[in-house]
Formats: C-alpha cells, structure tokens, sequence
C-alpha cells in the first residue's frame, strides 16, 4: 500500500474516531496533520483561517490558557496527554458542537488533539440517565420492599392477637399453638414452599383452633372425656373459625381460613366438617392436620396418657392414605428427629405470646 494510501486511510480513521491533529510550530500556529474531519472544516469555514497556520487562540478563544499551558507541558517532556476539559463552539450552520483538546509530545514534535465528544457526551447524557432511571426504580421498589414490610408487620400483629385470644380461653394450647406454628412450617419448607408462603402457613397454622373462642367454657375447659352431643358442639369451632377469617383480602388469613375450616378433614373424606377428601383438601389444612394430631399423640390430654414417640410416629404412618395424604406423610418420616426437637423444646403450661409465634 502506498504512502498516500496509507495517509488517506489514516485520515479516515481519524474522522471515524473524531480527532483533528495538528503540530505545533515554532511561531505557535498550527499547521493540520493530514486532512481535516468534515465537522471541523465546518468549524474552519465559520472564519476562513489559513490551513496551513491556524491560529487556535482566535479559532477558539476559550483555548488561550490551555495553549500556553501546553507550551510549558512540551517543555516538561512529559510521556502523558495534557487535556483542556470540554468547550463548546459553534460552526457554520450554528449546530453547537463538544470539543477536547490534548497536548502530546512524539518524536520530539508538539501535537494538539482535537476531539469531537457530540458522541461521546450523548453516550454519558444516555448512562446518566440510565442511572438516573436506574437509581429511581431502585428507590421505587425499595419503597415498595419497605411499605410490603409495614404491611406484613400489621397483618403478623392482627393474627398474632387473635392467636392471644384463643390462648386466653385454654392455657394448655399456648405451647400447642407454638409446636403447631413449627411443624407446619418445617413440613412446608421440606415440601419447597416458598420462602414468603412458609412464614405464611407459621401463623396461619396457629390459628387453626381460632374458632374455639366460640365453644362453652364448659365444653371447652371439661376435664373429663366429652359426651357425644359435647363433641359435635366442639366439632363446631371449625365453622366458627371460617366465619371469623373469611372474606379477607390478606393472603395469610385466607390460608388460615382454609386451616381452620379443613385442618379435621381426613384423607379418605370421612372427617369433618365438610367431609372433603384427598387433594380437594387444601393442601396448607392437610399440613396442619399432621401437625395438630401428632402433637395430640405425643402430649397428654384429659382423655388420653402422652405417647412414647415411637408409638406416635407409628399411628401416624398407619394413618396414611386414610387420615393423611399419603405424600405429606412420607415428608412428616424424613422429618419426624425434626418434629421431636420441636416437641421438646415447647412445654404446655406456656401462655405468655411472644413478638413472634414461634423461631
């Protein structure tokens, strides 16, 4: 390739990036290096300066300090690029354009680079924005976060006093409604419900014996085994329970609901109180019934001694595929050294409600 075709090429790639090089002469102007970008012949045009001594103090009177700067920078024999910062001009047709000059020293020779930024300062204008844009939505959807926060925080403390309520009727279900709290939760975690729906069916699972607050002392605090007519009224506190939750637009208490209206419903549709069977049975209520009959098995009630742990575990995989769903059950045996644990570290006899149901 020859010499002009090289110099041709190099001009073009010196337009395509947007730089003007001159060379600096001993009587300060300077002359152009090669062919001048058609935006800065635009520039030229404006006042018909000579191409071959260009005087840059006239041109761009905002440049009279950076060049005599320069002077003092080509001296120095510094091996970096001097910059002027960004100015603005205005050229022919009045279209103001963003410029950059840089002082350089090669091969002993002064050069100025003179940079067109139109592109570059619309590419910071677009990520600035995009920052600002960024930056917006960040503090928008933190603002969410916070107001989702205050809103969960408001719906645990409504549920967290109804549970007080039925804890106010019965001291015994105090620790009960706690161990419910942390099987249900342990068993919907194993079973890959989501983080929020866990903390969901913590609280909903402790109101599954809401509806008890509507049950006769007398029923409800009898010491002895219930009659037959005691015991349907005592099957009532399941639809006393959905009347109090229903129709709420809180997604936790809709699942409290469920708990409390299904949490007696069996596998095989003979429970109550709407004898409903298998997966019709709201998956959250067929959680809770686990929960609240192994927790029957392994404490003591007025009618029963407490079961050894063996024996309980054993009725209640006896009791798949008629009391419990099958399924729930084969997680509750992976579960059941879990199940313990929390059996023992939550004593009947506590009754004072803490921040949170159970940790």
């Amino acid at each position: 390739m020859g010499s002009k075709a090289i110099e041709s090429l190099t001009s073009d790639v010196l337009s395509l990036i947007g730089l003007t090089v001159l060379e600096c002469q001993d009587n300060g102007n300077f002359n152009l290096v090669g062919e001048a970008p058609s935006w800065f012949n635009k520039i030229i045009q404006k006042s018909s300066p000579n191409l071959k001594a260009l005087n840059l103090e006239n041109l761009f009177p905002s440049l009279k300090n950076f060049i005599e700067d320069s002077e003092h920078f080509w001296e120095s024999n510094e091996n970096t690029l001097f910059k002027s910062g960004i100015w603005t001009v205005s050229d022919f047709s009045g279209v103001d354009i963003f410029l950059e000059a840089s002082a350089v020293k090669l091969n002993g020779k002064h050069i100025l680079l003179i940079e067109h930024m139109n592109n570059k300062i619309s590419q910071m204008k677009e990520f600035v924005e995009s920052v600002k844009n960024l930056y917006t939505k960040d503090t928008l959807e933190n603002e969410v976060l916070k107001r989702t926060k205050d809103i969960r925080k408001r719906e645990q403390e409504i549920a967290l006093r109804l549970i007080w309520a039925a804890e106010f009727r019965d001291d015994e279900t105090g620790a009960h409604i706690r161990r419910i709290a942390l099987y249900s939760s342990t068993l919907a975690k194993a079973l890959g419900w989501s983080p929020h729906e866990i903390e969901d069916i913590k609280l909903a699972s402790s109101m599954h014996d809401i509806g008890k607050v509507g049950i006769p002392d007398r029923i409800l605090l009898k010491p002895g085994k219930l009659t037959s007519v005691e015991y349907e009224i005592m099957k009532q506190h399941c639809e006393i329970g959905y009347k109090i939750l229903k129709n709420s637009d809180v997604a936790m208490l809709n699942m409290a609901e469920d708990i409390a209206y299904y949490h007696h419903e069996k596998w095989d549709g003979s429970g109550y109180p709407t004898k409903l069977s298998r997966k019709y049975i709201p998956e959250s209520a067929r959680i809770a019934a686990i929960a609240d009959v192994y927790d029957a098995l392994v404490n003591r009630r007025v009618y029963k001694p407490a079961f050894p742990e063996e024996k309980a575990v054993a009725i209640m995989y006896e009791g798949s595929g008629k009391h419990f769903d099958p399924y729930l059950i084969e997680a509750f045996m992976d579960l059941r050294e879990e199940f313990k644990r929390i059996h023992e570290n939550f004593h009947d006899g506590e009754v004072n409600l803490p921040s949170s149901v159970a940790t």
